[in-house]
């Protein structure tokens, strides 16, 4: 994963908790979605693993992959619309796990829809629960696959 990202602001731990205590800044989760098992046993049950994440995030999963369908951009697109109330300038962070490339390919791609305050957090969750930072566990945005 590259240390910087042209356009975008790279943020570390502290920083991220600076601005998610502003309660201004809108924090994205782009975590993939673990995929159900192709082969499951008829009669299986398949609980996905739980998110737990930064509280007030939303999780737009599967939007950080380096190529994304059509269908894939506007799920990402109405989600950043929701977070900033469709203000291309509205702060907004974006994160997954330590050292993702999830994160870094949605801020870039958002800076590419436009938007122009986009701050990457490559500690992602991994950085904000070792700073003993409160999570809570989020449910994916409806829409996504």
């Amino acid at each position: 994963v590259p240390e910087t990202l042209a356009g975008a602001t790279v943020i570390s731990t502290d920083a991220a908790f600076a601005l998610w205590k502003t309660d201004r800044v809108a924090f994205v989760d782009v975590l993939p979605r673990s995929p159900k098992p192709a082969k499951l046993p008829e009669g299986t049950i398949w609980h996905e693993q739980p998110r737990y994440s930064i509280p007030g995030a939303i999780w737009l999963p599967n939007v950080g992959y380096g190529e994304i369908a059509g269908v894939m951009h506007d799920y990402f697109r109405a989600g950043l619309k929701k977070m900033t109330n469709g203000d291309i300038d509205h702060p907004v962070v974006f994160f997954c796990l330590q050292d993702c490339w999830m994160s870094w390919n949605a801020a870039k791609r958002a800076l590419d829809y436009g938007y122009t305050h986009v701050f990457w957090y490559p500690e992602g969750v991994d950085g904000w629960k070792s700073g003993n930072h409160p999570v809570e566990q989020l449910q994916p945005e409806p829409g996504g696959k």
